[in-house]
């Protein structure tokens, strides 16, 4: 959402006019942070757009080399577990039989949380019970599947706006997991990152696309209405306008760029082995700001 306010209201352009700078904007969409994280190191993409779990495994991997961090949080919102398996009422009844769709197996924020949720139900050692039902589809194939029945999908760790969307089209569809509820509460589930090179060759395009980000956050906070326009307009969306206010106005979510609780994952991540450097505290993933020092 933040992205597209900013793509539709031209906000980096005009930061960096303020900086002094003529910026010229790519916008590039790619399903799945290993594929994000892929183009951030080959530097196809100068800052990169994914899950806080991509995050995590890029720092660690290049941890006193690229030092990718990341630079902003694009605000608290819940991802859903859902299931169109009857059975399925909570991530304990899945079986050989479901499928469960997330955009990349393992690496995806929504892999990640399902890692959490297990090794809080099965222990640690346990943590990555239910890979192997996973399989990588993007979100708007695997909402399609869930709203059809369709194909061996039977279930989709799935994001806004898709979750909402197979939530309304299909009765059979229902949450068995919260993401909110595996992180102990409200959090970050996507960020913005890029390599420690970028920001320290380009200051002033750095300054100027966190204030355009800043800016989003705030209209999107702000005018809620005006956000889905922009949605819709950038996107060339279809979704239901009503469908996409209600989601925006949801007291779950909260546009901001300060980080919230997401410290746990990534120490999840180093006690199970799935990185190999324990982060102690926001400053050794994000780039010191003044926006983060009330994150978590």
């Amino acid at each position: 959402m933040l992205l597209n306010i900013a793509q539709d209201q031209h906000l980096i352009e005009k930061h960096g006019k303020a900086e002094g700078l003529d910026i010229k904007v790519d916008y590039q969409q790619l399903s799945g942070g290993a594929a994000v994280n892929e183009a951030l190191l080959s530097g196809s993409v100068d800052i990169a757009g994914a899950g806080i779990g991509p995050l995590f495994t890029l720092w660690d991997r290049t941890k006193d080399r690229q030092n990718v961090r990341a630079v902003v949080a694009t605000g608290q919102f819940p991802y859903y577990l859902i299931s169109t398996n009857p059975n399925v009422k909570t991530i304990a009844d899945f079986s050989d039989k479901d499928r469960i769709a997330v955009p990349a197996v393992g690496v995806s924020v929504q892999s990640r949380f399902l890692q959490q949720a297990s090794a809080q139900l099965w222990g640690d050692k346990a943590y990555n019970r239910l890979d192997r039902l996973q399989v990588a589809v993007p979100h708007p194939d695997a909402t399609a599947a869930i709203i059809s029945n369709g194909t061996e999908i039977s279930a989709h760790f799935s994001n806004s706006p898709f979750q909402e969307q197979a939530l309304a089209a299909n009765p059979k569809a229902h949450i068995v997991l919260n993401s909110y509820t595996v992180a102990g509460g409200p959090n970050t589930p996507v960020v913005l990152y890029t390599t420690e090179k970028f920001r320290k060759d380009n200051p002033r395009t750095y300054r100027a696309f966190v204030s355009a980000i800043a800016e989003a956050a705030q209209f999107a906070t702000q005018h809620p209405q005006e956000a889905a326009e922009a949605f819709i307009r950038v996107n060339k969306s279809k979704i239901d306008r009503t469908l996409l206010l209600k989601i925006l106005q949801s007291p779950e979510v909260k546009f901001t760029v300060a980080p919230q609780n997401t410290l746990s994952l990534g120490q999840f991540l180093y006690r199970v082995g799935a990185i190999k450097h324990n982060p102690v505290s926001i400053k050794d993933y994000f780039f010191e700001d003044p926006h983060i020092a009330s994150g978590s």
